[in-house]
């Protein structure tokens, strides 16, 4: 998992997490995340740990990363917890060859992408 950067405002019942260079194209990990929108903390960590792509793994952690910081840097409730948000985005992209017939070749794209998850304490 890549390097985190805050650079955007939060308010005062929310946390995030985010991991770049994560080695999948966006569409892929975007399927991942729709899953868990808008459920509670407890019952997206249950629909990640159990889902049969190989990228729900990454995702797992970066949610356990974004409850942990609502935990431990903003004192939030971890029984409230609410996925506020979960978006992707591309990252980089490795290019390769690909040798090919005649002599030729054949470029191999290999996309990156990041993902942000904000959890959010919701009120009673």
């Amino acid at each position: 998992m890549g390097k985190t950067k805050d650079t955007r405002r939060l308010a005062d019942n929310q946390a995030m997490a985010v991991c770049n260079s994560i080695r999948s194209s966006s569409r892929k990990l975007n399927l991942v995340a729709q899953t868990i929108r808008g459920l509670s903390a407890e019952k997206a960590v249950a629909e990640l740990s159990f889902s049969k792509k190989r990228i729900a793994k990454v995702a797992l952690e970066v949610l356990k990363s974004a409850i942990a910081n609502a935990e431990n840097n903003h004192k939030l409730n971890i029984d409230k917890l609410v996925v506020a948000e979960a978006y992707t985005g591309n990252g980089i992209v490795m290019k390769r060859m690909h040798a090919r017939g005649r002599g030729r070749g054949a470029r191999v794209l290999k996309p990156f992408s990041k993902l942000t998850i904000v959890v959010a304490e919701r009120g009673e």
